[in-house]
């Protein structure tokens, strides 16, 4: 995978698409600052363990979930390397078992798709239809990680800023969980 070497200062001084231009305004509209690389497509956590050295912080997982009936969704974002199981997420939400939703659903709410799901999406979710998940243990670190809507850029900034100025400003009251490193079947 092709990986810029360079870390960036704030927004790219070309266009991007769409999406990932409403990050970058969303970001200096709150006067967040953050760094950035730029990469081939990351789809994946592997793919973002190369980048994550030259970002200077680990990128979280984001997982687009929904319940059995498709009528609650969530944005869970854990340590990358943490595995995942939807058994013991269920149990400690209260819902129903939960499983992928799909690109449509992911695209109608949060205009992303498959591989390119970030927090900073849930800035298209007006309507306030997917629930915030964050593991616990992300708060524990200074920096945060993830992808500007678009999995070829890679964003970091203090963790802080997400908790107290991100997140309030898109209106998104996150529920913390807690999960385990080992899960015993």
């Amino acid at each position: 995978m092709y990986i810029d070497q360079n870390l960036y200062t704030g927004r790219p001084e070309e266009n991007r698409e769409a999406n990932e231009d409403r990050c970058y305004d969303l970001l200096d509209r709150l006067g967040v600052e953050y760094f950035r690389v730029d990469h081939e497509a990351a789809e994946n956590i592997p793919d973002c363990e190369l980048v994550e050295g030259l970002l200077g912080c680990g990128i979280c997982k984001n997982l687009f979930l929904t319940n059995r009936q498709q009528t609650d969704f969530y944005l869970l974002i854990m340590p990358g390397e943490k595995p995942f199981k939807t058994k013991i997420l269920s149990k400690q939400i209260g819902t129903a078992r939960l499983s992928f939703g799909s690109p449509a659903d992911m695209e109608r709410l949060l205009d992303l798709h498959p591989g390119s799901v970030s927090v900073l999406g849930l800035m298209n979710d007006h309507e306030g239809k997917v629930q915030l998940l964050i593991d616990r243990e992300l708060l524990d670190a200074a920096d945060f990680g993830c992808h500007p809507c678009r999995n070829t850029s890679s964003l970091r900034f203090p963790t802080r800023a997400l908790l107290e100025r991100i997140l309030p400003a898109m209106g998104h009251e996150p529920l913390y969980v807690d999960l385990p490193w080992v899960i015993e079947e």
